[in-house]
């Protein structure tokens, strides 16, 4: 029976061809090309889930404030009257949150006002761009 072996070249060992490389680097590149898109499209669509998460929180922490003092916290004393009592507010019965009150996935802080222009307050994050507006993850992300 005849069996057929690969033999090293004259005087050298073993080794692959240059065209058994570019073949090998040719299937990772088509692979890469495939994969990337649709893992980096996963991740935008995860920061989207989690903005939404924090709001989500942050809401309703700031309703358990208003439960104890009756109003939400004005504009300018903003999200950190959830972490630190304000002055002049004795029904205060906090921390209303385990930690610090987060930053938006994209590291920013959330925008909050009160009176908002659609209800109590407006809680919201500008997307990934950081500017008004936009579509995708770019789009603007609110409480309401």
């Amino acid at each position: 029976m005849h069996r057929s072996t690969r033999h090293a070249p004259p005087g050298g060992a073993a080794g692959f061809t240059l065209l058994e490389l570019l073949v090998v680097v040719a299937i990772i590149g088509l692979l890469v090309g495939f994969v990337a898109p649709r893992y980096f499209g996963q991740i935008g669509k995860s920061e989207v889930t989690a903005a939404r998460a924090q709001i989500d929180a942050l809401e309703k922490a700031l309703d358990q404030y208003r439960l104890d003092t009756g109003h939400y916290p004005s504009t300018e004393l903003g999200l950190d009257a959830l972490m630190q009592r304000p002055q002049n507010e004795p029904k205060w019965n906090g921390p209303y949150l385990r930690k610090s009150v987060p930053l938006d996935p994209w590291g920013r802080p959330y925008q909050y006002r009160a009176p908002g222009e659609k209800g109590d307050f407006d809680l919201l994050s500008l997307g990934k761009d950081g500017a008004p507006g936009g579509s995708g993850e770019d789009a603007d992300l609110s409480n309401h």
